[in-house]
């Protein structure tokens, strides 16, 4: 399987080119900062210079020919502002989609989060508020689409050793989970097909990952 990753540097994207790598699968890391590209070597991904912000859909379409899959794993990150939650969250999802079907790839897992389908809260913070309201446009796009789409959205976030055991639902209480989960979690979803159309939410929990996967489709 060939699986191409925007946001090929962040935490989750290399644990799970590490995954891919390991049962000799091809990942291809999307990354915009050529200095990162030994990092990806190390995790056994294949690096490509592709800067979602400031490219165009035949450009990205080009890097996806031969895909079996795309994941977006990317993110605007900690200190950027309201308007990159928009480029990046938003936006550079869709753009990945446009191109994914100009390219013939219909597989596509977008990481999303917990707590998109709510209105902040009172109070929330605007740079916060800005990166809910760009994941939920992100899904809502994609799941409109002909693509074949899962949403997956993790509870908050930890870099704990992974645990392989959670809960994964349409619906579940707010928890936290390890990246590593997380990543383990988009290898199984890859590898079932039947999971597309579906937006599942993830925490820790006491089911297997592939138990857990097989249950909800």
């Amino acid at each position: 399987m060939r699986v191409v990753i925007a946001g090929g540097h962040g935490k989750i994207a290399k644990l799970l080119e590490r995954e891919l790598a390991g049962r000799g699968d091809t990942a291809v890391g999307l990354i915009r900062n050529p200095d990162h590209a030994a990092a990806l070597r190390a995790a056994g991904a294949e690096p490509v210079v592709c800067d979602l912000e400031h490219t165009d859909v035949d450009t990205v379409a080009g890097q996806l020919a031969g895909a079996d899959a795309v994941v977006f794993a990317a993110g605007a990150g900690p200190g950027s502002g309201a308007a990159r939650k928009d480029t990046v969250d938003r936006a550079a999802a869709v753009l990945l989609a446009d191109a994914a079907q100009r390219a013939g790839v219909r597989r596509y897992l977008l990481v999303s989060s917990m707590g998109v389908d709510r209105p902040p809260r009172a109070g929330t913070d605007e740079v916060w508020a800005a990166y809910l309201r760009a994941k939920k446009a992100a899904e809502d796009d994609l799941t409109g689409r002909d693509l074949d789409v899962t949403v997956l959205r993790p509870g908050r976030l930890t870099d704990d050793e992974p645990v392989g055991r959670i809960t994964l639902a349409p619906h579940v209480d707010p928890g936290a989970v390890t990246r590593a989960d997380v990543a383990r979690v988009l290898l199984a979803l890859l590898s079932a097909p039947d999971t597309a159309g579906l937006t599942l939410e993830l925490v820790g929990g006491e089911t297997p990952i592939g138990e857990a996967v097989r249950a909800v489709t």
